[in-house]
């Protein structure tokens, strides 16, 4: 089992940047796969990125939205049990609430179905 906890939330105008975390508590961070989701008022949960199980390094170990490619990244630093979103070029859609999601083994799904764990998630605003 983990638990995760997000941080790394804010405020900020848009084509700015934000550097988003996950700790995660428990043993064996590399097992698992961590994806990013958000959620904006009024709309469903949408997957953002999502890195599988691993040092996240191999080719293909990342996938993203196409609303986010270019300018959002998602890595891990299993030595210190944490993921990382780095986004770049905020643009005021990207504001919503952000949650890390994590399955051992997993693959890094595009389906919040793919997820077991899932942290309280951190607040984005993109402002105009």
């Amino acid at each position: 089992q983990v638990q995760l906890v997000e941080s790394g939330g804010g405020l900020v105008q848009a084509g700015g940047s934000l550097r988003l975390s996950c700790a995660a508590s428990g043993r064996a961070f590399s097992s698992y796969a961590v994806g990013w989701l958000r959620q904006a008022p009024g709309k469903e949960r949408e997957f953002v990125a999502a890195v599988r199980w691993g040092d996240g390094t191999t080719t293909g170990s990342t996938t993203y939205a196409r609303s986010v490619t270019g300018r959002f990244t998602i890595s891990r630093d299993n030595t210190k049990n944490t993921a990382f979103l780095q986004m770049n070029s905020l643009k005021p859609e990207d504001t919503a609430v952000y949650y890390c999601a994590a399955r051992q083994w997993g693959s890094g799904s595009e389906r919040l179905s793919g997820y077991d764990y899932w942290g309280q998630g951190t607040q984005v605003t993109v402002s105009s």
